[in-house]
């Protein structure tokens, strides 16, 4: 393992001006953006501008003056990122009630027959929204595929479901544990083919994988913005509904926002007749303001780019592991084909939390390295393009060797976290 090859790699990396684009420390590196994203130094500035300026001098006169078209600006923006129209892009709330507006709306359009569908991939809070909402509409508990193994979802077992209870599936594009990345094209057009809908969870992709809802023939879609969109803790979630259904679903949560004419306080409810139905009450200003940066960045590095080195990265991650962590009881977790695997790389280990815990620590022979631990035994390195070096992987690789051979993790005694 050579430290000259990750150098070079670096040094041809056409996306390495964008790292200075982010608060980075010295002291340590950071592989967890499939968490939580950096925060972009511009975002700085914009927050402080909008707490002294618009809300500290302005005050209510900023409504008029800009925070009114926040949201709309940055819709427009992510629909770029997204391969979407820009009236088909909704930002605000989280990612959990867009979903729930999403389902129940569809359920209620009876568009499609009232049968849910998910996988034992999906984050588990979408999961529990769905679950609850089938109680509503008093229908049975939705159906959970579950695979044989914990590396890749066995599609043909998904195309059985459809087939078997054609109706409403969720499932997150790139799942959060192994880092599965789904045939999202090859699922819409079977899921169309069978009277069926996806509802698509972009959460673990968006920003660092190269998405085209358009193109890919999605209908409906949610995410949220502070993992590889580095929106900033508390960033608002999004929605996506195609153009062609639109007209056809209500939303199911009557806030101010999403009338018609909300400033008209109007008795009576009358939803808007675009995306804007979707809005349910206040935008957080400065948790919008926030996101911007993020998105700009993104938007100039291209996500083909993105991905491409993102791609790179990973390939470059896995082969150092296989080369030098095999002797240690350490597997990879995540598909071997890129094209299967999203942007994080995922590892088991018996000690695993421990060994998490160890990294976040440092030593005198490694810098600090966050990463995060998900139950029961795995590690996820989030790889984000934007800021992430093939030097920070060879790094991260030494750390691992220096841990395993000593068996220093053995001096964890704590509690696990409660994050990560």
């Amino acid at each position: 393992m050579k430290l000259k090859q990750a150098i070079e790699l670096d040094r041809k990396d056409s996306l390495k001006k964008y790292k200075s684009h982010f608060l980075n420390s010295k002291k340590e590196i950071y592989l967890n953006g499939n968490s939580l994203g950096k925060l972009p130094i511009k975002s700085i500035k914009k927050i402080r501008k909008t707490i002294d300026y618009e809300w500290g001098d302005r005050l209510v006169r900023s409504w008029n003056e800009k925070w009114l078209d926040l949201s709309d600006n940055l819709e427009k923006k992510l629909a770029k990122i997204l391969g979407a129209k820009k009236r088909e892009v909704k930002i605000g709330d989280s990612t959990s009630i867009n979903l729930y507006q999403i389902v129940f709306s569809l359920l209620k359009s009876n568009l499609y027959k009232k049968s849910l569908i998910s996988d034992s991939f999906n984050f588990p809070s979408d999961n529990y929204i769905i679950e609850g909402i089938s109680s509503n509409f008093n229908i049975k508990n939705p159906t959970i595929i579950n695979y044989s193994q914990d590396i890749s979802a066995e599609i043909n077992l998904i195309e059985k479901a459809i087939k078997k209870s054609p109706g409403i599936l969720c499932l997150s594009l790139v799942s959060y544990k192994s880092g599965w990345m789904y045939p999202l094209k090859k699922l819409n057009d079977y899921a169309k083919k069978n009277n069926s809908i996806i509802v698509w969870d972009l959460s673990h992709a968006v920003g660092a994988t190269h998405i085209d809802l358009k193109k890919t023939n999605t209908l409906a879609a949610v995410g949220c913005s502070y993992k590889f969109l580095n929106g900033g803790p508390g960033a608002p979630g999004f929605l996506f509904v195609d153009n062609s259904i639109q007209s056809k679903l209500e939303n199911p949560i009557k806030g101010w926002f999403g009338h018609k004419l909300p400033f008209k306080f109007s008795d009576k409810y009358e939803a808007a007749n675009n995306i804007n139905k979707f809005d349910i009450g206040t935008p957080g200003v400065l948790s919008m303001v926030g996101m911007e940066a993020g998105l700009d960045i993104i938007t100039k590095a291209t996500t083909k780019s993105i991905r491409k080195k993102s791609i790179s990265q990973s390939e470059y991650f896995i082969s150092l592991i296989n080369q030098e962590l095999d002797s240690y009881n350490v597997k990879i977790e995540s598909p071997r084909d890129p094209l299967n695997r999203g942007s994080h790389v995922t590892i088991s280990h018996a000690e695993s939390w421990k060994i998490c815990r160890t990294l976040a620590k440092g030593s005198k022979k490694f810098p600090k390295i966050i990463c995060d631990y998900r139950p029961d035994k795995y590690i996820r390195f989030g790889i984000s393009p934007l800021y992430t070096s093939f030097q920070d992987l060879y790094h991260t690789i030494n750390a691992l060797i220096e841990i395993l051979k000593t068996e220093s993790y053995k001096k964890i005694k704590k509690e696990k976290n409660r994050v990560t």
